[in-house]
């Protein structure tokens, strides 16, 4: 039999009052922040019409945390809403950042207050996603990308993942689930770019090499069950969590790589920038095991800033890109990579069933690798997809 009432004077003058002192306290230079436009506690301030704030910020100013390659952590716009903790722990089963202390002391933090480089992060990106202001912002290219494009001795190609071809649409508010892979063709031509590929091109060079691999393996019997390679998150949780699978993981090169090799084997010289949701990738780019890799990896979110800073916008062009399988296409779903597998043993008349296993988010990849490290993992091949979803679920789309 209770009413209540929640969107009263007095409950608006307490939500005014709290965004006021969450304002107090927290870093206000909004016209350089990267969440501007889309800050949710900006958004909250101009529909409470917050327009002073009467307190003085008695928070000690903290260092921005730039050591990782993907992401900057700015704990002066934290507003301690948690959902970055819960993100890792709770959704990614990583747990790279907790609360600690407690009372107006109470921060954000990796334990030990470490570097988030010196944690197992996996570089996923998903705490991004949740955070509502720009505590946690993605490490941009943006500089380095444009100091390429000026220079005219440089030849600079850019190569799509195959989850953008869609969500740039979505974004623009074109037709739902429309691929728009020739617009924005277009837009990186005219942003000064000298070719752009299609990585789901390339996609289905490595399932070639990948599914031989595979073959190769079962007909020895070692090293199995083989992990894939193409997901960087899942590679780098391999890596920090579980290197004593390293030597199950595929020696094969994601299609990033694979693309970026082939151009490199006609000019050296030439700059790469793959453009996709990931930003782990950002990571993978600075592998120094990986020859001839991309020189840079941008999420969509960075290049529509340059192409908003170039006045590019998205104009209809003919398909004159790369085709590939509907496979390749795939790859950016989770599941993807198995299918494709699967379909290429059919196609190689192997005569061989896989029994496979799909890893949808970082969390059922720790669960399997967990099982495969004890060895109860019922698999000849898995596939790890950090993001739920796979690379349509990444954190910059």
């Amino acid at each position: 039999g209770m009413v209540i009432y929640t969107n009263s004077g007095r409950v608006k003058k307490y939500r005014k009052l709290i965004v006021e002192l969450l304002l107090a306290a927290h870093c206000r230079d909004c016209t350089t922040c990267v969440k501007s436009g889309e800050c949710v506690l900006q958004e909250l301030a101009h529909r409470l019409g917050v327009q002073t704030i009467r307190f003085k910020n008695t928070r000690e100013y903290h260092e921005l945390d730039t050591s990782s390659p993907s992401l900057v952590r700015d704990p002066n716009k934290c507003i301690l809403c948690g959902n970055c903790v819960r993100a890792c722990e709770e959704l990614q089963g990583i747990g790279a950042l907790g609360f600690a202390f407690r009372g107006t002391e109470a921060m954000v933090m990796p334990a030990f207050n470490k570097k988030i480089a010196e944690t197992e992060c996996v570089n996923c990106g998903q705490c991004r996603v949740y955070c509502p202001t720009g505590a946690i912002a993605i490490k941009t290219h943006m500089d380095e990308a444009w100091e390429a494009l000026a220079d005219p001795n440089i030849r600079v190609v850019a190569q799509i993942a195959p989850a953008v071809r869609v969500a740039v649409g979505d974004h623009y508010g074109l037709t739902k689930g429309k691929s728009v892979m020739g617009k924005i063709v277009n837009a990186l031509h005219r942003m000064g770019f000298d070719e752009v590929y299609d990585t789901s091109f390339s996609a289905d060079l490595t399932i070639m090499e990948e599914s031989a691999e595979f073959l190769d393996r079962i007909k020895k019997g070692e090293k199995l069950p083989l992990l894939t390679s193409c997901c960087p998150a899942f590679v780098n949780m391999i890596k920090q969590h579980f290197p004593m699978l390293l030597d199950n993981m595929s020696t094969t090169v994601s299609p990033m790589c694979a693309i970026s090799r082939m151009l490199k084997r006609e000019n050296p010289e030439t700059i790469t920038v793959f453009i996709g949701p990931c930003i782990a990738k950002k990571s993978e780019t600075l592998d120094l095991n990986i020859k001839d890799n991309a020189d840079y990896a941008m999420t969509f979110g960075e290049i529509r800033a340059m192409m908003r800073a170039k006045g590019v916008e998205l104009e209809p062009e003919e398909n004159t890109y790369q085709d590939s399988s509907v496979f390749g296409k795939r790859f950016g779903n989770s599941g993807g990579v198995t299918n494709a597998v699967v379909q290429c043993f059919k196609e190689m008349n192997a005569g061989i069933e896989p029994n496979v296993m799909k890893c949808n988010g970082a969390a059922e990849c720790k669960k399997a690798l967990l099982l495969m490290k004890v060895g109860k993992l019922p698999a000849d091949f898995v596939e790890g997809m950090a993001c739920v979803g796979g690379c349509v679920g990444g954190p910059s789309k």
